[in-house]
């Protein structure tokens, strides 16, 4: 559990978010703490992107687009790999971490120039990186299932009901996290300002915008590492990573009983 706590302290969390032993109650579902990404000092930690299931679009839909936007976080805009959760209802999130905190303004701008870049079709709240939000791992209270970390191989068997009915274990967590980098104080201000000269160039369009294809050299200062990008995984391939990190996966705790019936 203290691992677990560590890593969403180094990732996610600002200086001053709710003490070690708030933060156990909350992961292990006896007590649902709602946690600003910004602290308040008013600098943002951490920004969160929802991909939510929507009415009358394929079931796995919302999961796909996720896919896209995490591979063009990456490929493209030369971003670190970002975490992937399941809700505990019917969206998935993305997560992107800083290194250096900002102002939650700036953080707000930067989220919505890579929505009106890259998924104009998601909704935005204007206070998207100051409110309150559920982190995972924790017991989603209306549907009562639970929203985690996952491996993003293993996505798309969450299309249809985006939580698990067991709580995930706190090493497995942990383990979808410590190998992740937050984005640096550079990196972060080459691409906000590189989006904003695309959202200056590029003409007013009426209705929803397609994604706009930045050329890549905007913005990598090199090629991507290769094995970067999402992709499905294999059973073999996921047992093989988290083997590689010392853990020994209990497939029940990863995913809900009922999809072996």
């Amino acid at each position: 559990m203290q691992k677990l706590i560590a890593e969403l302290m180094r990732l996610y969390l600002p200086a001053d978010a709710p003490p070690a032993d708030v933060l156990t109650l909350h992961v292990l579902g006896q007590r649902n703490v709602p946690i600003s990404l910004t602290g308040g000092d008013g600098q943002a930690r951490a920004m969160m992107i929802p991909f939510r299931k929507t009415k009358g679009a394929e079931s796995d839909a919302h999961w796909l687009r996720l896919c896209e936007v995490a591979n063009t976080l990456q490929e493209s805009l030369g971003l670190p790999a970002p975490a992937v959760s399941i809700s505990g209802g019917d969206a998935y999130y993305l997560w992107l971490s800083l290194a250096t905190p900002v102002p939650a303004d700036r953080a707000q701008t930067f989220l919505e120039r890579l929505r009106d870049a890259w998924f104009p079709e998601i909704e935005l709240d204007t206070d998207a990186v100051r409110a309150p939000i559920a982190l995972p791992p924790c017991l989603h209270p209306r549907t009562g299932k639970w929203a985690a970390f996952i491996h993003p191989g293993m996505g798309a068997s969450f299309a249809d009901e985006a939580g698990l009915d067991m709580a995930p274990p706190p090493l497995g967590q942990a383990a979808f996290l410590e190998g992740l980098e937050s984005i640096g104080e550079e990196q972060f201000e080459r691409v906000f300002q590189a989006l904003g000269a695309e959202q200056q160039n590029k003409p007013m369009a009426v209705g929803v915008a397609a994604p706009v294809a930045a050329p890549a050299s905007s913005f990598l200062p090199h090629a991507p590492a290769p094995g970067l990008l999402l992709k499905d995984a294999t059973l073999e391939d996921i047992v093989r990573h988290l083997h590689a990190m010392n853990i020994e996966p209990t497939f029940r705790h990863l995913l809900p009983s009922d999809r072996y019936d």
